[in-house]
């Protein structure tokens, strides 16, 4: 098996992927992004100190475009993580080879904040789901869409708490959002803050970088007034920048929700009709009254994407059953496939017939 993964999670991404792949009864060899190898390295040192056999887990290193198609020429079923983009290269590689394909890719997910929602538990649980890891999740909150009978007052509880997020660098328990990763990054985000600022996008907060703490520091970010055509409306910004739209029901909530080509995560905040709201999005996973930890940290439960957002499913059964080739074995008893010797098929057929009739009959 052969799995790549990304860098924004190092080493839950890899070895969550690895291990179910392993208890499958395969070998796996694993490329993880060259901005984050050594992570996979030390786990995969832990695994052979826990007696895992030395040659049963592999990792390559290196550039993804030189050795991403020569790990697919080697393997039966490649695991991918990463943007869509590259999952459709990586998914026709394999397609030519008519190997299985599994990929969690990219979202622009959404929270839907209802009227009966508790507006300050939701507003910590947004500013959660949008600025964890500085917004470098697959699964980060990049749209919200809020009933019109609490968006003014869930839009200033959200600011608030979006203002009280401390930036810094460090291991200090004092600080809640760190930095980009990477120029790259700061040059995405910057690009979809500033496109939507030049056509009219109000920035509630934020929307600056931050050379005085470090050279990829971005502020959190809160726009309102996005519209289509701004690119920050459709596209995946993967940094700290959410749009918060007001809505006038639940239904269109869920609507414009929908309205993505991609459909990896949701969030749904609300006293009664979140289940309802939940199950209409065309998403992988909906949380009801949390960002995405509740979907995430349930391993018995499958998780990946619609459309867009991914091929297959990680966690649970389905998560090791995919790294699996079902098998028929069957043995030929009693009544042979046609008529024994000296049957004419006429009366083989009556007597067929028969027994179905009985065995129906009988259940």
């Amino acid at each position: 098996m052969g799995i790549i993964s990304p860098w924004n999670y190092p080493l839950t991404l890899a070895v969550s992927d690895a291990i179910p792949a392993l208890l499958a009864g395969n070998a796996c060899v694993l490329k993880p992004d060259s901005q984050t190898p050594f992570t996979a390295l030390l786990a995969l040192e832990l695994l052979r100190e826990a007696g895992l056999p030395r040659d049963l887990f592999q990792i390559v290193t290196g550039d993804g475009p030189t050795l991403g198609p020569a790990l697919i020429s080697g393997v039966d079923f490649l695991m991918f993580t990463g943007s869509s983009e590259t999952g459709r290269i990586v998914a026709q590689q394999c397609a030519e080879r008519l190997i299985g394909f599994s990929g969690e890719l990219g979202g622009k997910n959404a929270t839907l904040v209802l009227a009966d929602a508790d507006l300050d538990k939701a507003a910590r649980g947004a500013a959660q789901g949008c600025f964890s890891n500085s917004g470098q999740l697959c699964i980060s909150m990049e749209r919200i869409y809020v009933h019109g009978a609490v968006f003014e007052d869930f839009l200033a509880t959200f600011t608030a708490h979006v203002e009280a997020i401390r930036l810094g660098s460090g291991p200090g328990w004092d600080i809640d959002m760190g930095s980009l990763t990477g120029q790259r990054q700061l040059d995405r985000v910057s690009t979809h803050v500033e496109d939507a600022r030049a056509k009219g996008a109000r920035v509630i907060t934020g929307g600056r970088p931050r050379p005085d703490l470090g050279p990829y520091f971005y502020e959190p970010t809160i726009l309102t007034g996005v519209t289509g055509e701004m690119v920050v409306a459709r596209e995946e910004t993967f940094g700290p920048v959410v749009a918060v739209y007001q809505v006038e029901d639940n239904d269109e909530a869920v609507a414009l929700a929908n309205d993505s080509h991609y459909g990896l995560n949701a969030s749904v905040w609300s006293a009664r009709h979140g289940r309802d709201a939940g199950r209409r999005l065309l998403a992988g996973t909906v949380n009801i009254n949390d960002g995405y930890s509740a979907a995430w940290a349930s391993h018995d439960a499958p998780m990946g994407g619609m459309k867009d957002s991914g091929v297959g499913r990680r966690h649970g059964k389905e998560g090791i059953l995919k790294y699996t080739e079902a098998q028929t074995v069957a043995q030929q008893r009693l009544v042979p496939v046609g008529p024994p010797p000296g049957m004419t098929n006429q009366r083989y057929t009556r007597l067929v017939k028969g027994a179905l009739t009985l065995m129906g009959r009988l259940r």
